[in-house]
């Protein structure tokens, strides 16, 4: 039976853990991370999976000590998998399994490499993502590509709805890969990372809107970072006001010699951009409290309002 110690977290974790054990490989030895309370977790536990399947299962604060190389050394693995998992691996890692350690991206490698790469997208407006299986090497996302599926973004598509979407081709790309993977013989095919793209990670802080840029470029970031995510902010009055779901409307702005600016009409909220469109906002609240065009709180009640 073909033995693989396993890094695994979030919904691909999950995914890729559950098509292992559908193809019949055995996990001896199961790494993921302790759930963080302040984290949402919109996606599955590997931990739960891993217990309902009576895997054994460990979240240490570090994997690269010598007490857990050694431990994934004596189960003596034909592979290693990271799947989502947070942390980088040492070398040490890497020479261990028989045939090869591979990592899942959450990208079209060479592109968006590195922390978020899912948000990163959005962020920059592309149509497209993916996932990407490939040989891990020292270097983050830089191994030879074993295979990759593409997933469409929509105009609309949050972050969630993206990460849902490459969870899904996650478990396709492992599902193909897997019996030539098993067989010795898969071919990959080595990455060209001057084509491609490194990016580092993301902070809550990171989704302060910048009203300089045009409609479309807030748009993104407010999808690239909607709940569960921490979501994308701004300023009125002295208040932080949550912007958290937005769509790029088909009317001008309708000040576009006071934009960027916000205001009521029609009984919607809207945002005209300094580019001269506007955008619908879906939601708005202050302090995670819903605010609706119809009973503005005092501090939106002034319209329109300087934004930025």
């Amino acid at each position: 039976m073909i033995r693989a110690v396993v890094f695994a977290y979030s919904e691909v974790g999950v995914r890729c853990v559950r098509e292992l054990l559908a193809q019949g490989i055995e996990i001896p030895l199961l790494f993921t991370h302790a759930d963080d309370p302040g984290e949402k977790q919109w996606f599955g536990s590997v931990q739960r999976l891993a217990e309902s399947q009576n895997l054994q299962v460990v979240t240490p604060a570090d994997p690269n000590t010598p007490q857990w190389t050694r431990a994934g050394a004596a189960v003596h693995p034909d592979f290693l998998f990271s799947f989502y998992y947070r942390y980088m691996l040492d070398k040490a890692w890497l020479t261990i399994p028989r045939l090869g350690a591979l990592n899942m991206h959450g990208s079209l490698l060479p592109k968006y490499r590195g922390r978020a790469p899912v948000h990163w997208a959005i962020l920059n407006g592309e149509s497209a993502t993916g996932a990407s299986l490939h040989y891990m090497v020292e270097k983050p996302d830089a191994g030879a590509l074993v295979d990759q599926q593409s997933v469409p973004i929509l105009e609309n598509d949050t972050a969630l709805d993206v990460s849902l979407k490459v969870a899904d081709a996650a478990a396709l790309v492992l599902r193909r890969s897997l019996p030539s993977l098993m067989a010795g013989n898969a071919k990959a095919i080595p990455l060209d990372l001057d084509q491609g793209s490194y990016f580092g990670r993301r902070r809550p802080e990171d989704g302060r809107i910048d009203w300089r840029r045009d409609a479309r470029a807030v748009h993104d970031l407010v999808r690239a970072v909607a709940p569960p995510f921490p979501g994308a902010f701004t300023e009125v009055n002295g208040c932080r006001l949550a912007v958290l779901e937005s769509r790029i409307d088909a009317e001008p702005a309708r000040y576009p010699s006071r934009a960027p600016c916000l205001y009521a009409a029609d009984g919607e909220w809207y945002a005209d951009c300094i580019d001269g469109r506007r955008l619908k906002i879906v939601r708005l609240a202050i302090d995670d409290v819903p605010v609706t065009p119809g009973r503005p709180p005092a501090a939106l009640a002034a319209q329109p309002l300087a934004l930025g």
